[in-house]
């Protein structure tokens, strides 16, 4: 069989380009024609009002779109059973999760009933399943234990005279803190999706996010041993408080109620045996079995019938009233209390939600608006705030059990949300003699995938040392700082590591490959030919005001000159950059006639990389800039004149190269053992043009 690869040739014949001619062959728009005035953009928007108010409430309102056009004998049987095996994992998750975010069990389910129903009417992704999650529920914890500490709510026993906390009270506030953190949250998600700032997850990495998250499941451990071993530790809060938990834990030990110890091993056993065996069974079944669920009902029936309670003082869920809680206005005063902490929870709940809808949208080949997931995302949680729900995101769980299980759209969600109405209105108060041992058994349990994701640590060695940096500080910061404080130095960390990769950005010095348009680096390829008389060079990064001196720098570095330059005022800059002549760039220094400058990696360029283009090109030394995205904004910051023209600027750097030589005495030139061009065969730009 021939092994050998069969090219693909083309031709190009063409005249050389600059600018000012590029512009006349492509009828290049002016500034006014692609940036149209106020009154132009307002009559604009008065036509055809219409059709376009409405795509304005389609967008708003997904459901309309989507629901006229839903298929009850196609769609209608999938939904219902990925909506009930859904729904029977929002069970044991909202009591379980609301032990992290430290309210009573039944929030959790509150939590797990209303944010979906509102999500069915704004969201965009068919797949996710939104309610509890992990992160966020620790999040929302340690702000109501910092605002709402066990010694603000003592009080004295008349009968012995001790002191007890007063846990009515002390929940009664912790739900207020709770839901008006959620709500300010909602409000800030909203707000970012209606201006489309939806591009704010993406400032969270995903190796950012999965540190964090791996961090933040450290958290939820250290707060979840108090109810394993049966101890009451102190409440730390701010930087090091998981440290002086884990501490106070520590010394507590020996205090341990055995008790409480037995039912969490014994629970812990028995969940992840099960685990186990529903993970081995899981091809051969149609739905997953329920452990989790199984879990809490055998604990509920063994609690139950044995006292656990009455006869060996082992915690309880407690109370779980029947019906639906009223909705009421939020404590606004609370807000100002918790505005950095509202807006960790809108940035990491929105981050992980976008990320697992569009995982699911490109496996299933469907569009996730990021603008309106932000506003959709939002609404669920200012308006379940108002009925005392604790933040909400999607979970990867209960997502991936929606897909497995076959749900096609956003109705799969409100089929779970009727399995946990059912449970809020009928079977709640069945709950009441579960040990919240049990419960924390099944937080622990399912923080197992957050713990796989130290694996990320040897991943990242391999594939990128920054990465895994950002990785080790996300982590580190996290554990040691908090989740609110860590959150923030790490995206301080992330955006300083790409500064600091714009400012020390690889410099070439480029090439020609013989025989071909294309120009490469000369330290790296053997091949690469320099063009006699022109220096061709080319910075990785954009060049803007925090590399521009290091841009200048090493450009004469490149060409064999070591002078550092000193401050970066004007008038220093200008007696450097007089000091870059011809004489003074290195080994060619008895042809160099041109410098070619490379712009085509740039992005955007401001106005001091400007000006040390312009003064580097009034220095004597003739600079033919290459085509580039920043034409607009080199004719914005006035760097065109009447010896720095358009018609200095070229399409490529081939196009640049050949101008070179037509107008420096190319004819003068010693001829080379091998053309730098000659007329291309095969994939190569043909030029009447001989160096």
């Amino acid at each position: 069989m021939d092994s050998t690869r069969r090219l693909g040739k083309y031709r190009v014949e063409r005249e050389v380009l600059d600018e000012q001619r590029l512009e006349e062959v492509t009828q290049r728009k002016t500034h006014s024609d692609t940036h149209p005035s106020l009154t132009e953009t307002l009559k604009d928007s008065l036509r055809c009002t219409a059709p376009k108010l409405k795509r304005s409430v389609l967008s708003c309102l997904p459901v309309l779109y989507w629901l006229p056009k839903y298929s009850i004998w196609d769609y209608g049987m999938p939904d219902l059973i990925s909506g009930i095996s859904v729904g029977i994992m929002h069970l044991p998750q909202g009591l379980a999760y609301a032990l992290l975010a430290s309210v009573p069990p039944v929030f959790g389910l509150y939590t797990s009933l209303y944010p979906a129903l509102i999500y069915f009417f704004f969201g965009t992704s068919r797949h996710i399943s939104i309610g509890t999650f992990t992160v966020l529920s620790i999040m929302v914890g340690g702000v109501t234990e910092r605002l709402a500490p066990d010694t603000d709510f003592l009080i004295t026993n008349g009968t012995n005279n001790t002191a007890e906390v007063d846990i009515t009270a002390r929940d009664l506030y912790r739900v207020q803190v709770a839901a008006a953190t959620t709500v300010l949250g909602g409000l800030i998600q909203v707000v970012l999706g209606l201006v489309k700032f939806g591009f704010v997850g993406t400032y969270l990495s995903e190796p950012m996010v999965r540190a964090y998250t791996t961090a933040a499941a450290a958290h939820a451990v250290v707060a979840q041993l108090k109810h394993i071993f049966g101890v009451s530790p102190g409440r730390s809060s701010g930087a090091f408080s998981l440290v002086y938990t884990l501490r106070d834990v520590c010394l507590l030990l020996p205090h341990t109620h055995l008790p409480t110890l037995c039912v969490s091993a014994v629970s812990m056993v028995f969940l992840i045996s099960a685990k186990e065996l529903n993970s081995f069974l899981s091809p051969r079944l149609p739905v997953p079995i329920p452990m989790e669920l199984i879990t809490i009902v055998a604990g509920t029936l063994i609690s139950t019938y044995t006292y656990l309670n009455r006869n060996f003082t082992i915690s309880v869920v407690g109370e779980i009233p029947n019906g639906l809680s009223y909705p009421s206005v939020p404590d606004t005063s609370i807000f100002k209390k918790v505005i950095g902490d509202a807006f960790a929870l809108a940035m990491v709940g929105y981050a992980i939600s976008i990320s697992l809808g569009k995982t699911f949208a490109l496996k299933h080949g469907y569009n996730v608006d990021s603008n309106q997931e932000l506003v959709a995302l939002g609404l669920s949680n200012a308006v379940g705030g108002f009925f005392q729900c604790f933040s909400v995101c999607s979970s990867m769980s209960r997502s991936l059990i929606q897909e497995t299980t076959g749900g096609k759209t956003q109705m799969a969600g409100v089929a779970s949300a009727l399995i946990v109405l059912v449970t809020i209105l009928k079977l709640g108060p069945l709950f009441q003699e579960l040990p919240t041992a049990v419960l924390a058994v099944i937080v622990l349990v399912n923080l197992k995938g957050m713990f796989k994701q130290y694996s990320d640590i040897v991943t990242l060695w391999k594939r990128s040392k920054i990465d895994l940096v950002v990785w080790l500080v996300t982590w580190v910061s996290t554990m040691l700082l908090n989740l609110d404080l860590g959150l923030a130095a790490s995206i301080i960390f992330a955006l300083m590591t790409v500064i600091f990769r714009t400012q020390m950005p690889t410099y070439s010095v480029l090439g020609n490959v013989p025989g071909t348009e294309l120009y490469v680096d000369m330290e790296t390829h053997r091949e690469a030919r320099e063009i006699p008389g022109v220096t061709i060079f080319r910075s990785s990064a954009t060049v803007y005001f925090a590399n521009a001196d290091l841009y200048l720098e090493a450009l004469k570095e490149k060409d064999g000159d070591t002078t550092t330059l000193g401050s970066s005022s004007e008038d220093t800059l200008s007696r450097d950059l007089e000091r870059v002549s011809l004489g003074s760039l290195g080994k060619w220094t008895w042809d160099i006639h041109s410098i070619i400058i490379d712009l085509s990696t740039a992005n955007f360029i401001d106005t001091v990389a400007i000006k040390t283009m312009k003064n580097v090109s009034t220095t004597g030394i003739n600079i033919a800039s290459t085509k580039s995205c920043v034409v607009e904004q080199l004719e914005l910051g006035d760097f065109f004149s009447e010896s720095v023209t358009k018609r200095h600027l070229f399409a490529s750097v081939h196009d640049a190269a050949l101008y070179c030589l037509d107008h420096r005495g190319a004819a003068s030139l010693p001829r080379h053992e091998t053309s730098v061009v000659s007329v291309l065969d095969g994939p190569m730009l043909k030029l009447k043009r001989f160096f």
